[in-house]
């Protein structure tokens, strides 16, 4: 796949203008609650902006380009669902006022465009110098879906390692001053509870992001369509962490079903290690004959995957108030 320097350029202005514009209006709206009707249509918008992106690169790429994208985005988008799990926990447990969660899942969202951007460039750079890291993305991704099978993949308490140590060696104070994390008290500079939060979604993102870029690369290996799968999947995360707050407990499957997917890219990853093979005692360095499971095969088997997850969740809690 080849990208011009000018499609790299507009993909991360356009990217850039979407962050700041969801920063206008956020000033904008500073101390309002965020209404369903506003962040259906923002998610709408989004949405449709990933749509889009996929038809175009679909025209103008090349079909297989097109199908990569977009089993990559699914996979990422329902990845970032999983995230904001753990997202409804941690304003739980710090017990964040509603009119502060936007201003604080709007920084977690941008921690994780960070992490993962860096995390996008050391995996190419592995990729294209050693081909055999496909087998360590394969056991990876398999050893988090039994963890995630098991529910134990992510930290999903607030008082997690990095923030009791944060908490231990920073001065915080207990009132919160809005978005702010650093205020000034009696003199001195002291941390609010805000800084806390973001402390708590940084480690998150982090570890999240550890999991989606080998997963990505499973589908993909093109740089391009990995950062833009990404950046489309974290889009409109804020909006519809407000439109399915309460209907997350109500998603139990879900993990499930992230789990399948996980397991099956990871045997996609070791096929193609084995299928690439140079790796001087397998096979004695030479390539494995073994079959390699097309992009569409596998767009088909993570939205199925998706569907059934989502049915199921829908089915078991349809009694639930």
């Amino acid at each position: 796949m080849h990208v011009h320097l000018l499609e790299w350029i507009v993909t991360f202005a356009v990217t850039v203008a979407v962050l700041l514009f969801d920063v206008v209006v956020m000033a904008r709206r500073s101390g309002e609650e965020p209404t369903m009707p506003r962040s259906a249509l923002a998610l709408s918008a989004y949405i449709a902006l990933a749509v889009a992106f996929g038809i175009w690169t679909w025209f103008f790429h090349g079909h297989q380009y097109g199908i990569q994208f977009f089993a990559g985005w699914l996979t990422e988008y329902s990845l970032s669902v999983d995230n904001l799990f753990v997202f409804v926990i941690i304003m739980s447990s710090f017990r964040v006022p509603r009119v502060y969660q936007r201003e604080a899942l709007f920084v977690g969202i941008v921690i994780a465009l960070i992490f993962r951007g860096v995390f996008i460039a050391l995996g190419a750079a592995a990729i294209q110098r050693f081909s055999w890291v496909f087998y360590i993305f394969g056991v990876f991704l398999i050893y988090t879906a039994a963890r995630l099978a098991r529910g134990s993949t992510h930290s999903s308490d607030g008082e997690n390692a990095v923030v009791r140590f944060a908490r231990n060696h920073l001065n915080v104070t207990d009132s919160w001053h809005g978005r702010r994390v650093v205020v000034k008290d009696g003199g001195r500079r002291v941390f609010t509870p805000m800084a806390l939060v973001v402390v708590a979604l940084g480690a998150t993102d982090l570890v999240f992001a550890l999991d989606s870029i080998p997963a990505i690369y499973g589908l993909t290996s093109e740089p391009y369509l990995v950062l833009a799968a990404n950046v489309f999947a974290l889009m409109g995360l804020r909006q519809l962490y407000f439109i399915v707050e309460g209907l997350l407990q109500r998603l139990v499957y879900l993990s499930t079903g992230l789990a399948v997917i996980l397991v099956f890219i990871g045997v996609k990853l070791i096929l193609h290690a084995l299928h690439d093979n140079d790796l001087p005692f397998i096979n004695g360095g030479k390539h494995v004959e073994v079959p390699e499971i097309p992009t569409l095969v596998s767009l088909a088997a993570i939205a199925v995957t998706l569907v059934v997850a989502a049915a199921a969740s829908i089915y078991a809690t349809r009694n639930t108030d």
